[in-house]
């Protein structure tokens, strides 16, 4: 069996960081993807994978760079969509500057990747597409985080909703909230390692062939949107 390339985004801290090196243990080639080539080479040299100079801030040319990742490392099996934005403040406080920033890393640039890798996983019949999201991104549970960034973690779980429908049984496409993690977002505060958080996104991306698609999932349980 061929080795599978995974791209991770947002790949140079945090959980992207433990998403990226838990991959790479398990056999993957991983291009780590971050906004500059200098964090996405350290990333590459902490996980042994191949640096990747991503800005998702201009989704327009997201989708061309991904084209030409394929052409220049071959077939792309796994996208972890996990490079996030979350500025402060409430509807009221929020500028539609700071709606479209966030829209634009946390939703539309990830649509822009599965655009470019989905179809080729779709004819090859093999593909796992993940998408950080969030519990605050979460109807059932409120939207209850700042306003933007909640915002555009609905519109990514509206986006893998649609993209599993769109790319069919072979390719799985899920939404997974991490949990509340000690990242520079989440804050030491917060109840989780980085390892635990990047547990059942790894497992997303490595799922079996009769795995789940189309869900939303946290501690690799099926929750609400």
């Amino acid at each position: 069996m061929k080795q599978r390339t995974a791209l991770v985004t947002g790949a140079n801290r945090g959980i992207g960081l433990a998403i990226a090196t838990g991959l790479a243990e398990q056999g993957l080639r991983v291009l780590t993807a971050a906004r500059t080539r200098a964090r996405a080479q350290e990333a590459a040299e902490q996980v042994g994978g191949i640096a990747v100079e991503l800005d998702l801030s201009v989704p327009r040319h997201v989708e061309a760079i991904a084209a030409g990742l394929e052409d220049e490392h071959g077939p792309i099996d796994i996208l972890v969509n996990n490079a996030g934005v979350m500025p402060p403040g409430s509807a009221l406080e929020a500028t539609v500057e700071q709606l479209e920033d966030t829209l634009n890393v946390n939703a539309v640039s990830a649509f822009a990747l599965i655009r470019a890798v989905g179809p080729a996983m779709k004819e090859r019949k093999w593909g796992r597409i993940v998408n950080v999201s969030s519990g605050w991104g979460s109807f059932a549970s409120g939207l209850g985080g700042p306003f933007a960034y909640s915002v555009s973690k609905a519109t990514l779980n509206a986006i893998t909703h649609t993209s599993a429908r769109a790319l069919g049984p072979h390719v799985k496409v899920n939404s997974v909230c991490p949990g509340w993690v000690r990242t520079r977002m989440g804050g030491m505060d917060a109840t989780r390692s980085v390892e635990e958080g990047a547990d059942t996104p790894i497992w997303l991306a490595t799922l079996p062939d009769d795995g789940p698609t189309g869900g939303f999932f946290r501690r690799r349980q099926r929750i609400d949107w």
